[in-house]
């Protein structure tokens, strides 16, 4: 007899919901208004069909740029009206400009004001109740832990950290260590637990090559009857974005099935075309700025607008990188150091240029000629890829791409200064090649452009 579990909502159906709402709401009320004589610039006629749909494109697009589709700021009432505010701002200016596809200017402003007003309130007013229903414990994910030996608040503290909404409710484990906070569960009466506690999923936290032949039996009886049981990496996987490489061991080449695009020759060429057309239009447009860096460097960072450092690219091949310096002149004369949060040695003009990450135009050239990707993992110096490749486990793996100007470790974790924060990096990294598509490359394009308009850049 098949057990009743929870009902809960996965990550990718949450935000597929905020975005389908989001629309519906702001359609819906833009609508309603319309039929009033005091407001007519919004219209549904089919005629003005091109109109709707835009306005559905501005607001995905500009919903996307300042974060208010990511799942955590979705769940605070403060950080949805903030970005929710920019959201609405930008979408009505550029749903004004692009007077081609959008309504002409009106002539009245108070137009625009209800315009903006109908969307900010409308949108706002389904977040306030998705957080209060949709992201409320009643709709949480709840898991339970099988295993022979393993950390149980550990594992619960840190999966909650990247899902609010991810519950581990209980675990069932011979030899347990620190779970105070979870229940345990009683084997002989597992079926029962499972059903009144409305658990999601079990997830096994040693490997499934290690599994003992108790536990096996445990949980074939579940598998028969289709409940869902994976392994802890998996979950792990799934909520961080990362590959747990502090849980891969001798079994390692079961967690690196490498994304088949690393050797897709469309995908690549699609790639290339791309660095290519980004990198032209980025040395055009930095040409543009070129004056007010060179004052502000002149000014505030007297010395060299440019240096060049060698760093591992693609295969373990050396090449100079070109970055504008951010740093004082001799930052490195008693050798190579990490960069550190606050570090001394940049200077107050180098701080706006990493704030803006325009430190990085000058990579441009580097991917004209081939040394660099617009995605991939950062290129590091010789002296630190020898002294991590010893001590972290397949670091050296994120040489099997070009590395790039950003990436997912670089829009997902803060600046690396220390081992566990490489570690953290690499982590990403893998994900990325593990994971790499034309999907996930827009993501993390869209992922620094939120990270230059909010100044997150270090």
């Amino acid at each position: 007899m098949p057990l009743k579990k929870g009902t809960h909502f996965e990550i990718s159906e949450r935000k597929i919901l905020l975005r389908i709402i989001d629309i519906i709401v702001a359609w819906s009320c833009l609508y309603v208004v319309s039929r009033f004589d005091f407001f007519n610039y919004f219209t549904f006629y089919q005629s003005y069909a091109i109109n709707i749909v835009v306005l559905a494109f501005y607001i995905f697009s500009f919903g996307t740029v300042f974060e208010i589709y990511h799942l955590r700021n979705a769940e605070s009432r403060f950080t949805t009206a903030k970005n929710l505010l920019l959201t609405t701002f930008f979408t009505v200016a550029f749903y004004l400009f692009t007077p081609i596809l959008t309504p002409q200017l009106p002539e009245n402003r108070l137009q625009i004001l209800i315009f903006f007003v109908v969307i900010y309130i409308s949108i706002f007013i389904w977040r306030i109740a998705y957080i209060g229903l949709i992201a409320s414990p009643r709709f949480y994910k709840r898991a339970l832990l099988i295993g022979d030996d393993f950390d149980a608040d550990s594992i619960k503290k840190e999966l909650q950290i990247f899902d609010p909404n991810y519950e581990v409710v209980g675990y069932f484990s011979q030899q347990p260590q620190n779970a105070e906070k979870c229940i345990e569960f009683d084997k002989n009466n597992l079926e029962k637990l499972l059903e009144d506690y409305k658990i999601s999923e079990i997830v096994v936290t040693n490997s499934f090559r290690g599994v003992s032949t108790e536990l096996q039996k445990l949980l074939l009886p579940l598998l028969q009857i289709g409940y869902p049981i994976k392994s802890y990496s998996h979950v792990y996987e799934e909520l961080t974005n990362k590959v747990p490489v502090q849980h891969i061991g001798n079994d390692f080449y079961c967690y690196f099935p490498f994304s088949r695009n690393n050797q897709n020759k469309l995908y690549l060429l699609f790639l290339r075309s791309l660095d290519i057309t980004v990198s032209t239009l980025g040395l055009l447009s930095a040409s543009l700025l070129l004056p007010i860096v060179l004052i502000g460097n002149l000014v505030a960072n007297r010395g060299p607008l440019f240096y060049s450092q060698k760093r591992i690219g693609k295969n373990g091949k050396a090449f100079k990188i070109i970055k504008l310096r951010s740093m004082i002149k001799n930052a490195e004369i008693y050798g190579a150091q990490w960069a550190t949060k606050n570090d001394m040695r940049i200077t107050k003009f180098g701080k706006f240029l990493r704030k803006t990450r325009l430190d990085e135009i000058p990579q441009f050239i580097n991917i004209l000629k081939g040394d660099m990707s617009l995605i991939g993992p950062r290129p590091e110096r010789p002296e630190f890829v020898k002294e991590l490749a010893k001590t972290i486990p397949f670091y050296e793996i994120r040489h099997v791409i070009k590395p790039g100007v950003t990436g997912w470790a670089q829009v997902n974790a803060k600046y690396a200064s220390s081992d566990a924060e490489t570690i953290e990096k690499l982590q990403y990294d893998l994900y990325y090649i593990k994971h790499r598509s034309a999907f996930i490359d827009f993501r993390i394009i869209v992922k620094t452009l939120s990270t230059v308009i909010f100044f997150r850049g270090q």
